[in-house]
């Protein structure tokens, strides 16, 4: 395989293939998250267990994690949002989409996972399913108040026209 399933379209040995072979440690919280799915793609229960924290490998159970590898078609991972987890960072959160097909089942698995570092490396931690978008409150606009478009004209005769 020469590009690197984490979807950076840079071949796997210069993304995630030096830390899931153990020659560097994952830089940022989102690089580990990336070659952690990686790490599915590839069949690599080990790695997945390495960059797991201390209270989530107390339930890891890598026969399970060996068993999905034969069934599961990884189809793409897509980053949508990532918080903190930089060099400097000692906690950080990647929420992402990962697509997979298990069977004829096309599956979305969408999470806010969360990071953080032991022993200076980066670790998962837990996680959040199906993270909710935040609430936006909308203040209503009345008719004669000035359009906030910024035009100067009032609503009623602007964009409430």
């Amino acid at each position: 395989m020469d590009e690197c399933p984490c979807g950076s379209a840079q071949p796997l040995a210069a993304c995630c293939g030096p830390y899931i072979d153990g020659r560097a440690p994952a830089p940022t919280a989102e690089a580990t998250m990336r070659s952690r799915y990686s790490a599915h793609v590839l069949g690599n229960a080990d790695y997945l267990a390495a960059t797991l924290s201390a209270e989530q490998r107390a339930d890891y159970d890598k026969a399970e994690v060996e068993k999905s590898f034969a069934d599961t078609k990884w189809l793409g991972l897509e980053i949508r949002k990532t918080d903190l987890g930089g060099a400097a960072d000692e906690t950080g959160t990647v929420e992402f989409v990962a697509r997979y097909r298990n069977g004829k089942q096309a599956t979305a698995h969408h999470e806010l996972s969360f990071f953080t570092r032991e022993d200076g490396r980066w670790v998962f931690a837990g996680c959040e399913m199906n993270p909710k978008a935040p609430t936006v409150r909308v203040e209503k606009v009345g008719r004669n108040a000035p359009c906030p478009c910024g035009s100067g004209k009032k609503y009623k005769k602007c964009c409430g026209a």
